[in-house]
């Protein structure tokens, strides 16, 4: 299947996670519209603004929901031609498991996906990761990495320096409200934000990339995530030498390639959009 094919994705919707923005995708972004396809990094809802913007005036992160997201991610797929490659990074992840689950994309690649609902697997390094900003709550909404933290939470493989310098250019505080709620979401009776149906035959395949090293979302995570899916449908996990921020890693156009060539060999023909709901 290629871009030329009438019935082949020939757009790629990249989903950023909590702690960066659409600028952490900006090689990719380049490395894909290279290759002929048309690139979308949608931002979270007040997120259209740069980096240090947001560092300046964090209302916009504060005020965040993941409704509010998922309501903007079905404006901006929902409007395309032909369904696209879904790919998401972190709570990107999870974004990108919520629209596969309501009928949007032809096909979906996460890259250390943080759970979604029901995914009770809490490593300690995860915990050592996120306490630093879920210890903040009753004292304020949006929440920030140290430098020392950052690197352990998303560059702990990589040189100090670069490190650093990721850390200028991507961090930003995440909400703390929808931290808390994430992590909490399957201990609350009912179905939650980050709630997907894992029975949905309709899901478009879906793949899981896991760095060896993360802290954050250790490949556990991603390994419990995958094994929830009881679908027909393709759901698989491949594991990349790396830490939480793998498409920043050295050699990080590998990883890009294959998610790239599984998600066309994997990817649905057709239109298969559904309703927004149709899996819940």
């Amino acid at each position: 299947m290629t871009i030329s094919d009438p019935t082949a994705p020939d757009t790629i919707v990249l989903i950023h996670g909590f702690w960066v923005t659409p600028r952490s995708w900006e090689e990719w972004i380049a490395y894909y519209q290279d290759k002929g396809y048309r690139v979308l990094a949608p931002a979270y809802p007040g997120f259209e603004v740069e980096v240090e913007a947001l560092k300046a005036d964090p209302t916009p992160i504060e005020n965040l929901t993941v409704p509010a997201v998922i309501d903007h991610l079905t404006e901006v797929i929902g409007g395309l031609e032909r369904p696209p490659i879904l790919m998401g990074h972190s709570a990107g992840g999870v974004f990108t498991q919520l629209m596969l689950d309501r009928g949007y994309g032809a096909v979906g690649v996460v890259m250390d996906s943080a759970p979604t609902e029901g995914v009770p697997v809490v490593p300690l390094s995860q915990l050592k990761s996120t306490f630093p900003a879920l210890r903040t709550v009753g004292r304020k909404k949006a929440a920030g990495f140290t430098f020392e933290q950052w690197h352990y939470a998303f560059c702990n493989t990589f040189p100090e320096e670069r490190s650093r310098q990721l850390y200028e250019r991507y961090h930003i505080p995440a909400s703390v409200r929808v931290l808390w709620g994430s992590a909490l979401a399957t201990l609350e009776p009912g179905h939650q934000d980050t709630f997907v149906n894992y029975d949905n035959d309709d899901r478009a395949p879906l793949l899981f990339i896991s760095g060896t090293h993360d802290h954050l979302m250790p490949p556990s995570v991603q390994r419990s995530n995958a094994k929830h899916y009881k679908s027909k449908t393709v759901t698989e996990v491949v594991e990349f030498d790396g830490p939480h921020l793998l498409p920043s890693r050295d050699g990080w156009e590998e990883v890009a390639d294959y998610a790239l060539e599984w998600a066309v060999s994997h990817a649905r023909q057709g239109n298969p959009r559904q309703a927004p709901n149709a899996g819940a």
